[in-house]
């Protein structure tokens, strides 16, 4: 999920858990709401090619949502939404002086949800980019929202997790933390649970914003958790990835490369029982779920600040080496890889076949 340097202020085996929405969506980053970052269906070609480009003028750092046959993604010139089929325009809409950063699209109920750089969250007719609702946070909005029934889940560099009511963008609640809100929060069983800049892991219930849930991760957190199997993993800028155990509110176990001290950006994906993101070591690490212990390692040429998804037993993730690196689960090694010529720190989406993923050069690529 991102695009040059983030400055911080700031069991049993675990099954993989679908998108909702099918083998034809990934309507969220990371695909759905537990954020494992899974896509359904029979995966895609051992080969990927270039399908369609898109020049958006400026380097992507959104990552794409996929529904009802259209690619949203966010873009310095707004919110922009493509026909998946050919990559064609359906209609660009404005957010903000700044534009879109980070910022993932959401799509529920035929609408589209993202935040900009102004601090702005948006709410967008899927059809034809009408505007729905706009509210404005007290800084920019780096996270991407979550929608959990009518109310759409963001937090903001103000510090604040947002809770805004989906049809009208007024504040249902909202809950204070000690520094930005970058992660997005992952939904499970009424609970959003976020992971923050402030060294903290929280699980605020979305029915009142109560916090239920409030551990310490050690360090700042720059990374969406992902929750599987009862427990929620993420990476922090303290060189470990962390499985906080929902139930029991503690950490289950901390993963910390001996040989290399660098933070963790990406964010996990999880299936197969193994937990599998990438570093700013230049490398994928594999995890396994349950114990914490390395499964393996791969070796890029540049950091991976891009968040893997996983389809059909394989993982996709792009580098800032400007490669989309296909590997096997189970094993670590190299499938294939794709040259986009320009640094990649989206994240991959993946729906209907087809793999989409922004690049630093301005540019959108669809592969199948």
């Amino acid at each position: 999920m991102k695009a040059g340097a983030f400055f911080p202020f700031c069991i049993a085996a675990v099954t993989a858990l679908a998108a909702p929405g099918g083998p034809s969506s990934w309507p969220q980053f990371r695909g759905g709401p537990h954020l494992v970052g899974v896509a359904t269906g029979t995966g895609l070609p051992e080969r990927l090619r270039p399908l369609w480009t898109f020049d958006a003028g400026e380097a992507v750092e959104s990552s794409a949502a996929i529904a009802d046959g259209a690619v949203f993604v966010g873009t310095r010139a707004g919110l922009v939404a493509l026909d998946l089929a050919t990559g064609k325009p359906r209609w660009t809409y404005k957010a903000g002086s700044l534009g879109i950063g980070e910022s993932s699209p959401a799509v529920s109920e035929g609408t589209v949800y993202v935040g900009d750089l102004d601090g702005s969250v948006h709410a967008v007719a899927a059809a034809d980019g009408r505007r729905r609702w706009a509210f404005k946070t007290g800084s920019e909005v780096k996270a991407s929202p979550v929608v959990a029934g009518k109310r759409v889940l963001v937090g903001s560099y103000d510090g604040n997790l947002y809770a805004l009511d989906s049809a009208t963008g007024a504040v249902a609640w909202k809950v204070a933390t000690e520094g930005p809100v970058h992660g997005t929060a992952a939904v499970r069983e009424g609970i959003a649970y976020v992971a923050g800049c402030d060294q903290r892991f929280r699980g605020v219930r979305i029915s009142d914003g109560k916090v239920m849930t409030d551990v310490a991760s050690g360090a700042y957190t720059g990374a969406s958790p992902a929750i599987a199997g009862g427990r929620a993993f993420y990476g922090t800028f303290d060189n470990e990835v962390l499985a906080v155990d929902l139930r029991a509110a503690r950490v289950a176990w901390r993963y910390r490369p001996a040989d290399r001290q660098f933070p963790f950006y990406s964010s996990a994906a999880v299936a197969d029982g193994k937990v599998v993101l990438g570093g700013r070591d230049k490398r994928v690490h594999a995890i396994d779920a349950a114990s914490g212990t390395a499964a393996w390692t791969f070796a890029t040429q540049a950091r991976i600040e891009s968040s893997p998804a996983i389809a059909a037993g394989r993982v996709y993730i792009g580098s800032n080496d400007g490669r989309l690196y296909v590997l096997d689960l189970a094993s670590g090694r190299k499938v294939t890889e794709w040259q986009a010529g320009a640094a990649l720190s989206a994240s991959p989406a993946i729906a209907g076949g087809r793999l989409v993923i922004g690049a630093h050069d301005g540019r959108i690529y669809c592969l199948g």
